[in-house]
């Protein structure tokens, strides 16, 4: 018998595979489609632990799909614009795209030795100008619609970096990628308006119950939509008005103070004649060196100083004193924001460190509540008091009456307000996508003509430290022709957020080599949206939400028919070593590589799928590989053992199996029903892999057993194709030993036999603490003890139990599993 090979066999199939294109996707519309993508990476150079977790998700959906008779659509492509390679070109003396496209070349040869069955017909790359020509194509589209546009604005800035960051790049008041201090800048800068999709970005979560819940949350917190009043106050002294939004304006009559943004443009004039103006300007420095993350953290002190200046309560004419703080923006509400110490935890802890007044309008039923024993605001719904004609009114009950009076009285409105911001896109950099926009003194601003486009990116940019951005420096890019009047004009210098190319990459992916459209429309609609998308739940809000953005765009305007980019979202969690995310700088970096040149590629993948859930963090083993590299040896082992019996493929005869076998094929046909129903339903790939494991322990049992030839040639078909998707290379290899004609990543998926499972089944049901929480169904001679450990693998039950303690677990024999926690 051969002894197992990885390093042979997988460089043979791998080669077989490219050469007879095995995963090229046809236009077959015969079969129903089916569209699998994991999010692509950008294009570092070598590829992690974390995208073989990634990887490997996808490709063992995008095989067994394949299997199950779906035409599947599984490509793959570099987000590959961005600092790092403009960075590498600064320090390494290289062109960015050089850098680039040689990590791109790595990394496809590494994704290939994993086995990945991508169709590389489709590679999608966003730094080559075939690609990012239809990214400036999609910006015009969105400045044609009134959604893009440019204004003054003040952004985080990184100096030594020479860039504009979004405020999820600034960590600690610090860049993300040199850990340089960050300041505020004023610059003009392109934004697309995405807040005006707002409500239907919102709403519209409801049409993906098969996305994570948690997803779903952080996109509605983005978002933020809440409803409520806009109060407007009166500034006497300086004959100016100033606007709150407020959710909660029956409060009003408790307001002890009113709080400004330090970039609120009134300030300045507040502050112009105050004997503290020295000492406010410092404060207001010192808050402009805070990030927005940092001023919106509940983590930070809140500071603050008071202006000098009052504000007239419309509700009881009472003056409240103006102060500018940390904690408010000017680009969230209104600016301002009023101060009720009673009845907010904020203002409760503003007002004790300052000093200010503390008043109750809201009590509870009793009317006990007093200030003397209070330790926190007071934010209990109650009875209204000290609050004029609304005195004695249910709180909640009291705001749209409140609201009434406001409008009625002409000192407020009712609103609906958001959270979501103006998406900020443009970056001083030069490794980006132009924004296709021409300055002509003669006609403004004018769109680069589609038949002009891509503007390139020049190749002799010179990159010196200390130069916001190479293309602002380089005048044979920046002079140009007005296409309007034919006049001289400026070009746009500034590239866009590499976000842009990545909200709609999984488009271009259906129709890669289009050169008169970004894809065709009947194209992109048979299929799309992704039917499974895969990625790290940290792209859970930005990358997502954008998606989401511009399809909604794309819709409105006629490119697409759907209005939802992806159908199934799973969020994979992190590889993990020593109790940290793996880490070049932390010591704990595993190479895949190294992995695959000692055990082999389906060792790896099999290792990664079978350690822990998809969305549970992964806590790498050496150990672990170890035993997977044994359960493959196993595999090949045993399936030689029979290779001669089972070459002519010998049917089963049912009828005539004996106790023995028919246990050996209830575990066969159980097996099947797991696996199928752990991938297409669950995506419990550990579980489904755990089935594989004790599948190959009971074959193994009989080994010494003279057992029917069809029944071994069932159950060595079977294990085979259910293994086919994790371990791909293996497979392969034994599927020709055995004789079996083509791939088989081609052959059939395999269907159970509810014959072979009806009269061995029990249902059982799954309580927690006595109550019924989910069922399964077990096979009746199963161990007690299994059958226990199975109740705790179910998905429901493991997010109820998570974080708990199992006092016991009961098993009433046939009926129940009773699993105790506190």
């Amino acid at each position: 018998m051969d002894k197992y090979c990885p390093g042979k066999i997988e460089k043979k199939w791998q080669d077989n595979w490219e050469s007879n294109g095995v995963y090229t996707t046809n236009e077959d519309d015969t079969r129903e489609k089916y569209y699998v993508l994991e999010m692509f990476p950008y294009p570092s150079g070598n590829l992690h632990m974390g995208h073989v977790r990634n990887y490997s998700i996808g490709d063992v959906i995008a095989r067994f799909k394949t299997m199950q008779g779906f035409n599947v659509l599984h490509p793959m492509g570099f987000d590959a614009f961005g600092m790092p390679a403009e960075n590498a070109a600064i320090k390494h003396g290289v062109k960015p795209s050089d850098w680039t496209y040689s990590n791109m070349d790595n990394m496809i040869r590494q994704q290939k030795q994993i086995g990945l069955s991508y169709d590389w017909n489709r590679l999608v790359q966003t730094c080559n100008p075939d690609y990012y020509r239809w990214t400036q194509y999609l910006f015009e589209i969105f400045y044609k619609k009134g959604l893009a546009y440019k204004k003054k604005a003040t952004v985080n800035w990184c100096d030594s970096c020479k860039t504009v960051l979004a405020n999820e790049q600034v960590i600690d008041g610090c860049c993300w990628r040199c850990d340089s201090p960050v300041i505020k800048k004023d610059l003009e800068q392109w934004f697309l308006k995405i807040t005006d999709y707002a409500d239907v970005l919102l709403k519209d979560l409801k049409k993906l119950p098969n996305w994570p819940t948690r997803v779903k949350t952080m996109q509605e917190n983005w978002i933020g939509r809440s409803e409520g009043a806009e109060i407007t106050f009166t500034v006497p002294n300086f004959k100016e008005n100033i606007t709150v939004y407020t959710t909660r304006p029956d409060t009003a009559f408790g307001i002890s103070y009113m709080v400004l943004a330090v970039e609120h443009p009134l300030v300045e004039k507040l502050i112009k004649n105050s004997i503290n103006k020295e000492q406010i300007h410092k404060f207001i420095e010192h808050v402009h060196n805070q990030s927005e993350l940092e001023r919106t953290s509940d983590k930070l002190e809140k500071e603050g100083i008071f202006t000098g200046a009052y504000a007239i309560n419309p509700f009881n004419g009472e003056k409240v004193p103006i102060w500018i703080a940390n904690y408010v923006l000017f680009e969230y509400g209104t600016g301002a924001v009023m101060g009720v110490p009673a009845h907010d935890s904020r203002d409760w802890m503003f007002a004790g460190k300052y000093n200010l007044k503390k008043k109750i309008v809201i009590t509870n039923e009793d009317k006990s509540l007093c200030l003397e024993k209070m330790s926190d605001a007071y934010t209990d719904d109650g009875i209204l008091i000290n609050s004029g004609e609304f005195t004695g009114m249910n709180n909640r009950q009291a705001i749209p009456a409140i609201i009434d009076w406001l409008e009625k009285n002409k000192c407020g409105k009712r609103r609906i307000n958001y959270r979501l911001r103006d998406w900020l896109i443009s970056r001083q950099r030069y490794w980006g996508a132009p924004i296709p926009v021409i300055y002509c003194e003669k006609c403004g601003t004018v769109l680069v003509p589609e038949k002009d486009l891509p503007v390139k990116l020049p190749e002799d940019v010179k990159f010196e430290p200390g130069v916001v951005s190479p293309l602002a420096h380089s005048s044979d890019f920046v002079n140009c022709t007005c296409p309007k009047c034919g006049g001289p004009a400026k070009r746009e210098t500034d590239t866009m957020d590499t976000f842009i190319c990545s909200s709609w990459y999984y488009m271009r992916f259906a129709d890669a080599k289009n050169t008169t459209a970004p894809f065709d429309k009947n194209i992109v609609n048979k299929w799309l949206p992704v039917d499974q998308y895969i990625g790290g739940i940290e792209h859970a809000i930005l990358h997502l939400l954008y998606s989401r953005f511009f399809t909604k765009v794309l819709k409105d305007a006629g490119l697409v028919n759907f209005d939802e980019p992806f159908t199934n979202l799973l969020t994979q969690g992190m590889v993990i070593k020593d109790g940290s995310k793996m880490s070049k700088s932390l010591g704990n970096v595993v190479s895949p590589e190294e992995i695959i040149s000692k055990y082999g590629a389906d060792t790896a993948r099999l290792f990664i799928l079978f350690a822990a859930p998809p969305e549970r963090d992964l806590e790498w083993s050496d150990q672990g590989v170890e035993g997977a590299w044994r359960f493959l040896n196993r595999i090949w082992r045993i399936v030689l053992h029979y290779e001669n019996m089972v070459k002519d493929n010998p049917a089963i005869n049912t009828a005539i199996l004996n106790n023995k076998e028919k246990d050996l094929r209830r575990i066969v046909h159980t097996t099947i029903k797991k696996v199928t129903e752990d991938i297409a339903v669950r995506s419990n790939f550990n579980t489904a892999i755990s089935s594989i494991m004790e599948l190959v322990n009971a074959f193994y049992s009989i080994r010494e057993e003279k057992i029917q030839p069809g029944l071994i040639n069932e159950t060595i078909n079977s294990l085979l194709l259910l293994l086919a998707p994790f371990a791909p290379h293996i497979t392969e290899e034994l599927w020709q030993r055995i004789g079996r004609p083509g791939s088989i990543h081609k052959a059939i998926w395999p269907k159970y036999d509810e014959k072979a499972l009806a009269a061995d089944e029990l249902e059982i049901v799954v309580q927690i603490n006595g109550k019924v929480r989910d069922k399964m169904t077990i096979v009746a001679q199963t161990d007690p003890n299994e059958i226990k450990k199975q109740a705790q693998t179910l998905n429901r039950i493991q997010k109820l139990i998570q974080g708990k303690n199992i006092i016991k677990t009961i098993y009433v024999p046939k009926k129940i599993v009773n699993i105790v926690i506190r």
